[in-house]
């Protein structure tokens, strides 16, 4: 760290990781989880169990057995026949 402007991206990090984690220690105590190590949460949020099946943390696709907004217009479109112009409208047989 030789000039002033390494310093200052090096002090700012740091800054912004100690208030993150402040933060989580708060939202932690908010819920009443005891907190002995609190720079675990620099890079985990507190109320994270870690347990993929946890209706908090797991993934939601993966829990309810439901297809993503993105599968279900996929699906969508393969039922609708969609033979448009770039205008929208559809083509005109003749």
């Amino acid at each position: 760290m030789s000039n002033e402007q390494a310093k200052l991206k090096n002090s700012k990090r740091r800054y912004s990781d100690e208030v993150a984690v402040k933060r989580q220690v708060k939202i932690a105590k908010q819920h009443g989880a005891d907190v002995k190590q609190p720079h675990r949460l620099s890079k985990h949020h507190a109320m994270d169990c870690g347990q993929p099946g946890c209706l908090l943390c797991g993934n939601p696709r993966k829990i309810f057995k439901e297809k993503t907004t993105q599968e279900k217009r996929m699906l969508q479109d393969m039922e609708h026949i969609s033979d448009k112009h770039s205008n929208g409208l559809p083509p005109e047989d003749n």
